[in-house]
């Protein structure tokens, strides 16, 4: 399971194959309304986080790594709280939970760590062989975590090694 932070929108990509062999996918998002406090729409992720974690039962949850812009520090400690509550949630429910920085993902899918949004998009629509854009960005950015995740570490997980 990769999952993109954000409390807007949190992307969620799930991937099942092994190691480079992927059988299924899917993807969505979590929304929550600007409208709601911090706290309900914390509760709202957290919640629905929990549901797709008791429902899919993942061999691992792969999340982007926070990092904060110089010059909106606010924003990184929003999406600090988010990615707060995704490691409280995977612990709860015994899913290994690995943080992965946006450039690694690119590295990983793409081959350059410096390759754009796009670039990255394209990439895993490429390997899942889906022919369309996939929407919402979030939901894009989550698989591609997904999939670095299995890349990176389906060989672990399918001989039982410790990640």
């Amino acid at each position: 399971m990769g999952i993109d932070p954000g409390l807007a929108s949190t992307g969620i990509g799930l991937v099942s194959g092994s190691f480079a062999v992927i059988n299924n996918y899917s993807f969505g998002s979590i929304n929550t309304s600007k409208h709601y406090t911090q706290p309900v729409r914390l509760n709202t992720i957290y919640t629905k986080l929990v549901d797709l974690l008791k429902k899919e039962q993942p061999d691992i949850m792969v999340v982007e790594d926070v990092f904060v812009y110089g010059k909106n520090p606010k924003s990184g400690i929003i999406l600090g709280k988010v990615l707060g509550i995704m490691l409280l949630a995977g612990d709860r429910y015994g899913v290994p939970v690995i943080e992965l920085p946006v450039k690694t993902v690119k590295k990983i899918l793409t081959g350059s760590g410096s390759a754009s949004k796009k670039q990255l998009e394209m990439s895993v629509r490429r390997i899942l062989k889906h022919y369309c854009c996939i929407k919402p960005d979030h939901a894009s950015d989550a698989l591609g975590l997904a999939l670095a995740g299995l890349f990176r570490y389906g060989k672990k997980l399918k001989t039982g090694e410790k990640i």
